[in-house]
């Protein structure tokens, strides 16, 4: 298995070229001459999402901007463009010119990027990701964060307890989430990753996600929707419609799994892993 290796670096973005943004990431080997894998977390989590995947495919995971041990600055406005701006400057910074994306809720912000530069991509995972598009409307919680105030309310009160009671729905498995997922999303929950996710939420109404994936059906690479079917946030038809927008993918369902499928159904794992190594 291909040794996880953690690094650090600052980059400038387009939003202020004058600042330097602190970024993480986590690396592992992968084949040469092929297309890197690239990781994308979602809310509220970071690069500890992907360890097992990186140790069987090797590849390339980064904490976000605002999440995990990247940078929070108050500067950045935390919307899908600059996101997909970032990840631009992540690749070049690293020489990396391909890649395969896998992307899981909000690290479908990578779709923004697949769809500007689809020459960059080779292949694409889609793992119960927040939906790029038309019909879909926040949950619950999605939407007490895009309320001002109430949004800021939910995000001071958040601990340890309201985090399990929270999550305790997220998986099949009886909840809540694993105590250490739990700890890794505390660790790093502070208010600059309070920020970060009310202006990424804010700044998303359900016709602006539409607009981010209009241009899905014109990607023209072999593409994996895997879907936790029993997800509380994201409904299992967003899966399907995924996978009819796109012009080469596939849908695997699990019926048994939730919003991290790969914790209900650990063989999740080797199914990507499969799909990215049949080059």
């Amino acid at each position: 298995m291909p040794a996880v290796s953690d690094h650090t670096a600052e980059l400038s973005l387009p939003a202020a070229p004058e600042e330097r943004l602190p970024v993480f990431w986590r690396s592992a080997p992968s084949p040469p001459g092929e297309a890197v894998p690239l990781y994308l977390h979602g809310v509220p989590t970071s690069s500890d999402d992907w360890l097992a995947f990186l140790a069987r495919t090797g590849g390339l995971a980064p904490d976000l901007p605002g999440f995990g041990r990247s940078g929070k600055p108050g500067y950045l406005r935390y919307e899908i463009d600059e996101y997909d701006a970032f990840l631009e400057r992540f690749l070049d910074h690293l020489g990396v010119e391909r890649v395969s994306l896998v992307v899981h809720d909000w690290g479908a912000v990578g779709l923004r990027f697949a769809q500007r530069l689809p020459e960059r991509v080779a292949r694409l995972v889609v793992i119960n990701a927040v939906p790029f598009l038309p019909g879909y409307r926040w949950h619950r919680m999605a939407r007490i964060w895009r309320t001002p105030l109430l949004g800021e309310l939910a995000m001071g009160t958040t601990t340890r307890t309201t985090l399990r009671l929270l999550t305790r729905e997220s998986n099949v498995k009886p909840g809540p989430l694993p105590p250490e997922l739990i700890d890794s999303v505390l660790a790093h929950f502070d208010h600059g990753t309070q920020r970060a996710i009310l202006r990424l939420y804010r700044s998303s109404p359900p016709e602006r996600l539409a607009a981010a994936g209009a241009r899905l059906g014109e990607l023209r690479v072999p593409a994996l929707v895997l879907w936790g079917t029993r997800d509380p946030y994201i409904p299992a038809r967003f899966g399907r419609d995924y996978a009819a927008a796109l012009a080469q993918a596939e849908l695997a369902e699990y019926d048994d799994a939730g919003h991290w499928p790969w914790l209900d159904r650990p063989d999740a794992v080797d199914r990507v892993a499969g799909f990215l190594g049949a080059v």
